[in-house]
């Protein structure tokens, strides 16, 4: 059978839902608190749309543009290992007979870089919100 990248990632990809809906319906807090941690934070495109109004300076501009640059960067690199572990893992549950250890340890890798992109989207996010001083946070937060 021939490789095919789109195939392997939607095999993955069903896998890990299979995996984790359960475990996340259960353990998944409700949707108000998701709520309310998002309106805490401010998506850079939010700030870029509202850089006038809020009186955005050139170096919280700057602080802003280096951390979503650093976040691409990192999050460019954490997709080439995903990719990588993933293809590992397709081949794992594509045998006749499937090794449950070994299989589970490459789902903790697949996980584990999940993870870190998250990480990195709210670390850069933190940062972002840090650089806003609180009039211009409240500002944001009436315009949304």
């Amino acid at each position: 059978m021939k490789y095919q990248p789109r195939h392997m990632l939607l095999t993955v990809f069903a896998l890990l839902v299979a995996v984790t809906t359960p475990v996340a319906a259960q353990s998944r807090p409700p949707e108000n608190a998701e709520q309310d941690f998002a309106r805490h934070l401010f998506p850079p495109e939010l700030i870029m749309q509202h850089q006038q109004r809020i009186g955005l300076r050139d170096d919280q501009r700057k602080t802003i543009t280096d951390a979503i640059t650093q976040l691409q960067g990192r999050v460019i690199e954490l997709q080439w290992q995903m990719q990588a572990e993933a293809q590992k893992l397709s081949e794992l549950v594509q045998a006749t007979t499937v090794r449950e250890a070994e299989t589970l340890t490459q789902v903790d890798r697949v996980l584990s870089i999940e993870r870190e992109v998250k990480r990195a989207h709210l670390a850069a996010l933190i940062r972002i919100k840090n650089t806003l001083t609180r009039e211009q946070q409240a500002t944001l937060n009436s315009l949304r």
